[in-house]
């Protein structure tokens, strides 16, 4: 049975399609010691790399909120197996009635800039100060699954591609499971997944409405995780055309590249390898929070997780052979150049001999008397040159010089 969909004004419905134009990365030409530092500016490898920390004597726990952080926006879905009601920016004492009630409730935070909404929002949820540090203050954190009694905390990484450009944003998503509510905190709201989940909730497609907030809690990590496939098939795809572009005409350009490629790969596999843990101890774990339907169900998410690990390293080594291949065609191109120098200089030898023993200063040397002398020295040299160009070409050695 379909209910109702209530929805508030200020919200738009409509599901929105993101597209993402991607073109190979050009970069200014550089020598080989500026490639072996760092290509990428700061602020990217913040992204990629860093994770939060606390500053030496801080006070656990205390909520301090970053100056950059977006304005927080709450969606809140209650729904049960009749009907799904959906409100946009309520406030967070809207939602205690519905934790009373035999319904399940997601409330979706996004933004981490007010303190206030956060502060109240851990309130009515009793939230541990420990776990809404972690959720809103220390992000990003490294994927991790705790236990704080009736609440468990999940963190993990969802991922999109840049627009225009080569490379993925990620964005922490920390999911806060209760006994029948679900709290997720995004950074923002722009990368966000979860649309197609929040349609299945609104057309009451599949057993969502029936099951309870481990269920939701499942369907969503599964949507982050399938996020990744869409990343690495693009890699896959830069990969192969890196890989022509090099066998073709290898430049510095590629040489860089290359490194770029091998980096985000790096930071993907950052933050999908401790998620593997984090799927497999809710799966193994005895959380009354997660039942044992529903464990059966995060098997798929654990072997779509090593699946992607296994595609990160296959794309891992694939890139590290770049750099052999990179190096092959450069040497390969060197050859050839130094064998049509050597062809050349080996032309040139004798030419240069019969020049100089005819350009020596001396008073009495028997050619220089005749008179056609000069013509027929000409003669010798160029048929030298044309029997060692014979000779060359009959072994082979000038063919694939003048092929390409």
């Amino acid at each position: 049975m379909r209910g109702n969909w209530e929805v508030d004004k200020a919200y738009n419905h409509s599901v929105i399609h993101r597209l993402f134009a991607h073109s190979m990365t050009q970069f200014p030409p550089q020598d080989h010691q500026s490639l072996t530092q760092s290509n990428l500016q700061e602020g990217e490898e913040e992204d990629y790399f860093d994770y939060s920390f606390d500053e030496p004597g801080r006070e656990p726990g205390k909520l301090s909120i970053k100056p950059d952080a977006r304005p927080t926006r709450i969606l809140l879905i209650n729904y049960n197996e009749a009907q799904a009601i959906r409100k946009v920016d309520p406030n967070p004492n809207a939602c205690i009635p519905y934790l009373e009630t035999n319904t399940v409730s997601w409330m979706d935070i996004q933004g981490l800039g007010s303190e206030q909404l956060l502060k109240q929002v851990g309130q009515i949820f009793d939230l541990h100060p420990l776990l809404l540090e972690d959720a809103v203050v220390h992000v990003p954190q490294r994927p991790k699954v705790e236990d704080y009694n009736q609440q468990l905390m999940i963190i993990a990484h969802m991922v999109c591609p840049k627009p225009n450009e080569n490379g993925f944003e990620s964005e922490q998503v920390s999911f806060v499971l209760g006994k029948n509510y679900l709290l997720t905190f995004q950074e923002e709201e722009q990368y966000d997944c979860f649309d197609l989940v929040r349609d299945r909730l609104r057309t009451n497609q599949g057993q969502v409405r029936e099951a309870g907030a481990d269920y939701l809690t499942y369907l969503l990590l599964d949507a982050i995780i399938d996020g990744y496939f869409p990343i690495l098939e693009d890699y896959g795809e830069r990969i192969e055309a890196l890989e022509d572009a090099i066998i073709q005409k290898p430049t510095h350009q590629m040489l860089e590249e290359i490194y770029e490629v091998r980096r985000e790969l790096l930071a993907l596999r950052r933050l999908i390898w401790p998620l593997r843990n984090v799927i497999n101890t809710l799966i193994r774990g005895s959380n009354d929070l997660i039942s044992q339907e529903v464990q059966i169900y995060l098997r798929d998410c654990y072997d779509h997780v090593i699946q992607i690990l296994d595609i990160i390293e296959s794309y891992r080594e694939l890139a590290s052979s770049l750099m052999d291949v990179y190096l092959s065609a450069t040497g390969n191109k060197m050859n050839e150049v130094m064998q049509l120098l050597t062809v050349i200089s080996s032309v040139f030898i004798p030419l240069t001999f019969i020049a100089g023993v005819y350009g020596m200063n001396f008073k009495y040397m028997p050619e220089l008397d005749v008179r056609w002398s000069y013509f027929a020295c000409l003669g010798l040299m160029g048929a030298i040159a044309f029997s060692l160009v014979y000779f060359f070409w009959r072994r082979g050695w000038l063919s694939h010089l003048f092929t390409k």
